[in-house]
């Protein structure tokens, strides 16, 4: 598994201080993007916590996230949550070290009081200090938050006197792009008013064994509550490692409901789901994927969106026109773009490989943040996408006549992919037969639509990399306006 050295730079570690106005929590920023461009150390909030128990609580819950690996719990991991700020709302990001559990704290505009949020995406500095101190925060003393050192902080210091380098794998960065995926085919399937919210996370187990955690559970609505079922039958939600739902204990006596999301359809395998915890003015989801020992990177629901031809320049044009929105409407960028409502979907898909694009199911949208990565990077890492690449230069395609079955020529065996006037897409391939599509295309499939995409590309006059020989004055001057 390839990794790089990832750096964090505070001015100094993040801390709950007291003062004569009372306590104040300084989060630190690192290096972080903004509406102006890059910055060191960038600020985007200084005011009140409305609820500062439960928000010092959520807080903890997504650090113990960023502190965990839910599976092989022996080796450490820790990654600084990011943090990003969007206007209306800041969100509080982390994903466990073995990828497969996703934490995200939305805290909204009615949990904030204070001037006016900004604009960008950074990381935030938690350290075992401040852990401790967060702990020890009450419900009736007020909080004044800061996220980001003020002006005068940033000139008079000399230079970062925090430094922290922590390995990165690429299957984080990978996992971020899934998780955006999957949750956008999430509904919500079940919500649970607070008592029985309580009575039912309480009731799941809290042991973290490594065989422990490879429980699947099945639990289906009934009523006010959720009872266990040993299947998935109609209507169920899939619990894959109930274990890893243990940091939202912390939030608990706090919970005013919870709701879970889920794929509306469920197959006869298990299945990712998000619990969301609903807090005074906050949010406190937890995605979890498929299976404990497997994490989201490998979940292969962006390759699609990465192998047509369209993504990469629709990427760039639907980047120059994201503001980090909470909200992003579909409808709204295709008509600013000029391009279809299923290209921006792959075209966000693409961004989310480079951390720019996360969904949040409770409002299902889209939303924006700019992380320190480049959608190549992801794309160049997967072997699928490679192989399929391999395949289509080598030839190995050949659409057959009725454009519903292809052959794929593997050394000396074939594989035949097929499919129907509704999308749906099979293959001969053991990969096939093993996942059925549970964790996206094979590389068969993925090359049979290289070569249907650029078919089609040829019949309709456009270029090889997918764009319209003649772009539109319309389609230049929005590029140009938006540089």
């Amino acid at each position: 598994m390839s990794q790089s050295a990832h750096a964090y730079a505070y001015l100094r570690p993040s801390a709950v201080l007291d003062g004569a106005a009372g306590r104040r929590l300084a989060l630190e920023t690192s290096g972080g993007a903004t509406p102006l461009g890059a910055a060191a150390h960038p600020r985007f909030f200084a005011g009140f916590l409305a609820e500062p128990a439960p928000a010092a609580a959520a807080l903890l819950a997504v650090a113990d996230v960023a502190a965990a690996r839910y599976y092989q719990p022996q080796l450490r991991a820790s990654l600084d949550p990011v943090v990003t700020a969007n206007g209306d709302r800041i969100r509080f990001e982390s994903f466990s070290g073995c990828c497969g559990v996703y934490a995200r704290l939305d805290v909204l505009a009615a949990g904030l009081d204070g001037d006016e949020i900004g604009h960008g995406t950074t990381n935030v500095d938690v350290n075992n200090p401040l852990r401790e101190a967060l702990t020890r925060i009450g419900p009736a003393e007020p909080l004044h938050l800061a996220v980001g050192p003020d002006a005068l902080e940033v000139t008079t210091f000399d230079g970062p006197v925090v430094e922290k380098k922590v390995p990165l794998p690429e299957r984080w960065l990978r996992g971020f792009a899934e998780t955006q995926v999957t949750a956008a085919g999430f509904d919500l399937r079940a919500e649970l008013p607070a008592a029985e919210a309580v009575r039912f996370l309480r009731g799941l187990p809290r042991g973290g064994g490594r065989s422990g955690s490879r429980t699947v559970q099945w639990v289906v609505p009934a009523g006010r509550t959720l009872r266990p079922t040993s299947r998935p039958v109609p209507g169920a939600v899939c619990l894959p490692g109930p274990e890893r739902l243990v940091a939202l204990q912390r939030v608990l006596r706090h919970a005013q409901a919870l709701r879970v999301y889920g794929p509306p359809v469920p197959g006869t395998g298990p299945t990712a789901s998000a619990w969301e915890v609903v807090l005074p003015g906050m949010r406190l989801t937890l995605t979890l994927s498929p299976d404990a020992s497997r994490g989201f990177s490998g979940e292969g629901g962006v390759l699609g969106a990465l192998a047509r031809d369209t993504a990469e320049p629709d990427a760039d044009l639907v980047a120059a026109l994201l503001a980090w929105e909470p909200r992003i409407e579909i409808g709204e960028l295709a008509e600013q773009a000029g391009i279809t409502p299923a290209r921006v979907r792959a075209a966000l898909t693409r961004l989310g490989t480079a951390g720019q694009i996360g969904y949040d199911a409770a409002e299902a949208a889209y939303f924006h943040r700019q992380l320190p990565y480049d959608a190549g990077r992801a794309e160049s890492g997967n072997p699928r996408l490679k192989a399929a690449r391999a395949l289509v230069a080598a030839g190995a395609v050949r659409l057959e006549e009725g454009g519903s079955l292809a052959t794929v020529t593997v050394d000396d065996h074939i594989q035949r992919v097929r499919s129907d006037a509704a999308g749906a897409v099979g293959c001969t391939c053991l990969w096939w037969a093993k996942y059925r599509g549970g964790r996206g295309p094979c590389k068969h499939v993925l090359a049979v639509g290289m070569v249907r995409d650029g078919a089609a590309a040829a019949r309709e006059g456009t270029a090889p990399g997918g764009v319209a020989q003649e772009r539109t004055a319309q389609d230049d001057t929005l590029r140009e306006g938006t540089r």
